[in-house]
């Protein structure tokens, strides 16, 4: 089955690794199944923190054949997309927020032969999507403000439910290859909550993972993921 179609997928969020041993870490990922590798690249300006540059991401590459799922939280994006698509990496998502050219966007990334997406922040409404959803290969719903998960307390809006499922049912019925991905606090009770037929992927981050056990908590997650298809 084609990476992007498997359903129930993990995408791992690369700065919840330990970032001082990074090459190790991703090797663990690879050695227990994880095929996608989620990069969130962030200016410290759209997103008050910045844990990881470009340059990382340009040497990972070279080290890994993991799929790279790049979550683009900037306020201008035109060079960081630039800089992503000559890495090589294989999916890209921008938000709505900050691009006044969203089809424009989704042309130019597409054009490079690089999956495309569109990423809304919680209080964002899924009407944004009404004219390009038909070209959208995937659609990252943010269940947490970006960039504030370090802020204790944070948690998912009271509304992310109601906006998950409704994406679902919009996704339904204009194009049902629309991938839904989901990033923010992602737990457990969320992938039991989606993982059978409602969300496509989940952006897993320190919630479901323990960088100081990583083989571990990936494998619990694993045995999460096949007991919800078994029962699908």
């Amino acid at each position: 089955m084609d990476l992007w179609n498997k359903p129930c997928q993990y995408t791992v969020s690369l700065i919840t690794l330990d970032l001082c041993n990074l090459e190790s870490q991703v090797r663990i990922l690879e050695q227990n199944g994880v095929e996608l590798l989620h990069v969130d690249i962030l200016d410290g300006h759209f997103s008050p923190s910045m844990p990881l540059g470009l340059d990382t991401v340009r040497q990972l590459r070279a080290k890994t054949d993991m799929a790279f799922d790049c979550h683009v939280m900037v306020t201008e994006q035109d060079y960081f997309v630039n800089e992503l698509l000559d890495i090589g990496v294989q999916q890209i998502t921008f938000h709505a927020e900050t691009q006044p050219h969203i089809d424009g966007m989704l042309n130019r990334i597409h054009a490079r032969g690089v999956r495309a997406g569109v990423a809304l922040k919680p209080a964002t409404p899924l009407s944004t999507l009404d004219y390009v959803l038909e070209k959208c290969d995937t659609v990252l719903l943010m269940l947490i403000n970006p960039g504030y998960a370090f802020v204790k307390g944070e948690k998912q809006t009271s509304y992310a439910d109601r906006k998950v499922r409704e994406l679902r049912e919009l996704i339904d019925r204009k194009n049902p290859e629309v991938k839904i991905s989901v990033d923010g606090r992602i737990s457990p009770d969320n992938v039991r909550s989606y993982g059978k037929g409602i969300v496509d992927q989940f952006v897993l981050g320190s919630t479901c993972l323990d960088r100081n056990r990583l083989a571990e908590s990936v494998q619990d997650m694993n045995r999460l993921r096949s007991e919800l298809l078994k029962e699908a």
